[in-house]
């Protein structure tokens, strides 16, 4: 093959990595971002063409500022010796796709932490490179500690909000305080930071200002009780006003830093794959990567998301309320410490635990055990598949394309 036939291959090879990173990422704004303003479209706190609206703007902000650790991990920690190439990153994305489409047919939702996360361990394999089990033991242990520790987040949010001796108008607003501190420590790119760090947050402005290690320890601790004060001060606000109108507010704050959070955790799993390919092949800037996954998150919420909102909004009316909140509690906190940990999540894996959850605190989970068991081992399958689907679909392009 002549040099001048080799370029062109390779360029085809780049734009088609490309659209089909922006596919995945156009799927995940359709589907694993939209569940966070469910509830507050069962309640009648938003309409859902403003949420889908909220849902775009939201989660492709969280996938500028927030998405850089996953995309890496995904991109370069799960294999060692080998760099994942157009073609490789094109047969991964491919076989993730297909299992969550698969998913979507099925009616049994397919992480697409685990699809991806396996398809691109996969190729790997099939490019020669070697498995990094200590990635690999990071993930699995964040993996399964995420169902027992967001149900049980989900259950004690629930039972505060079921006590008889705490009153609403203190149980949603501490709530709110507590996601408010939270966000005061939310690591995002737009915020500036001391040196050696990429991503600053609000409660570490302090140590900007000031030169010494414990006033900016104070100065940070000062910042998260503000912001939690603010958060708690607002919300109860509005439920003394009205209790209803109170927590609808909350419901519509929280599924905005939800979707924010969900786009921050899920564009890697689209941009993690063309990480070498554009910043050592091509030498892109990692913003611009982003910047085309937030892209696709965005016309995907725009563009799929109302028909899935009005579908699990009404699973969420039936829900209620209160349970709906204790499961997005824990949905953020999750996803803001895998965020910090470049650890890739499922959003399905965090709400269906904390709907779980929150079902037990009012004496039923509300879910068959049947239908647990049969989505857990699906989740298992998924994942052990997806290896071998990956490398076969790499190998198959390669011996095609003569690569």
């Amino acid at each position: 093959m002549s040099v001048a036939a080799t370029g062109v291959v390779f360029w085809v090879l780049v734009a088609l990595a490309t659209v089909t990173s922006i596919l995945t990422a156009w799927t995940l704004g359709a589907n694993s971002n939209s569940p966070p303003f469910a509830p507050a479209i069962g309640a009648n706190a938003i309409s859902t063409m403003k949420a889908a609206f909220l849902i775009g703007i939201l989660a492709a902000l969280g996938a500028l500022t927030q998405g850089g650790s996953i995309s890496e991990t995904v991109g370069s920690g799960l294999i060692a010796n080998a760099q994942i190439t157009s073609l490789g990153a094109t047969a991964g994305l491919l076989t993730a796709t297909a299992f969550m489409a698969f998913g979507v047919y099925s009616g049994y939702p397919v992480p697409a932490a685990f699809a991806t996360t396996g398809a691109m361990v996969g190729v790997g394999l099939s490019l020669g490179g070697d498995p990094v089990f200590g990635t690999y033991q990071r993930i699995g242990l964040f993996w399964v500690l995420v169902p027992p520790v967001s149900g049980g987040l989900a259950y004690l949010t629930a039972t505060i909000l079921r006590r008889d001796d705490i009153p609403e108008t203190v149980g949603v607003p501490l709530l709110a305080a507590v996601v408010g501190g939270i966000v005061a420590n939310v690591q995002m790119s737009i915020i500036p930071s001391p040196a050696g760090q990429s991503q600053g947050t609000l409660a570490g402005l302090p140590q900007l200002i000031v030169a010494s290690p414990t006033l900016a320890l104070a100065g940070a601790a000062l910042v998260t009780v503000g912001v939690a004060a603010v958060s708690f001060q607002f919300i109860r606000r509005r439920t003394q006003e009205s209790v209803d109108r109170g927590i609808k507010t909350f419901l519509v704050i929280l599924g905005s830093v939800v979707a924010f959070s969900s786009g921050g955790s899920q564009v890697g799993l689209a941009t993690g794959p063309l990480e070498n390919l554009y910043s050592a092949e091509l030498g892109v800037p990692g913003i611009v990567l982003l910047g085309l996954g937030a892209t696709g998150i965005l016309g995907g919420a725009w563009m799929g998301a109302p028909r899935l909102l009005q579908a699990t909004s009404r699973e969420y009316a039936q829900l209620g309320v209160r349970r709906s909140i204790a499961a997005l509690v824990p949905g953020f906190i999750i996803a803001q410490v895998a965020i910090s940990l470049g650890i890739p999540i499922s959003f399905n894996n965090i709400i269906i635990s904390g709907v779980i959850g929150g079902g037990l605190a009012g004496g039923s989970a509300g879910v068959s055990r049947r239908k647990i068991g049969v989505t857990l081992a699906f989740w298992f399958i998924t994942l052990v598949t997806s290896i071998a689907l990956g490398f076969g679909l790499y190998r198959a392009f390669a011996i095609v394309l003569g690569v």
